[in-house]
């Protein structure tokens, strides 16, 4: 529906953002957790979960794209697509780029969106996921 993109700010994904996903996921697989062992492998230290990559895309949509003033809710409907293509390693910089691809109103009170996401690493070319995200926005008031 448009052709520039939306781009947030850079998201530093540092050691201690991955081991706070690992203590709220459970997930303390030794290549997100353990700098030394994580060192001997083909990544040469530790890298982000793709979950927590992946996670970081609510707050990169908000800093990328203003919230419209009709809108009372929204909620992540779900994806049509999701592709983990590079690893994003402990200290570097994530952003989003967005772009709407699609945007249904047809049902009174609510806007369906699909987006085009790319989540990049600063300094390479490889972005660390792609996605088919689905949003909606309310712009009505809740009746329960």
């Amino acid at each position: 529906m448009t052709d520039a993109p939306a781009i947030s700010r850079w998201f530093k994904v540092d050691q201690s953002r991955i081991d706070a996903f690992a203590d709220a996921t459970d997930d303390w697989q030794f290549i997100h957790t353990d700098p030394d062992r994580a060192a001997q492998t083909p990544f040469g230290g530790t890298i982000a979960h793709g979950f927590l990559s992946l996670s970081l895309l609510s707050a990169m949509y908000y800093d990328a794209l203003p919230f419209p003033p009709e809108v009372t809710r929204s909620v992540n409907y779900g994806f049509d697509k999701l592709r983990f293509l590079s690893p994003v390693r402990a200290g570097a910089r994530v952003r989003g780029v967005f772009r709407l691809i699609k945007s249904d109103d047809a049902t009174p009170g609510q806007v369906s969106n699909t987006w085009s996401v790319r989540v990049e690493i600063e300094g390479t070319d490889k972005p660390a996921l792609i996605a088919r995200w689905l949003t909606r926005y309310y712009t009505d008031t809740p009746t329960d």
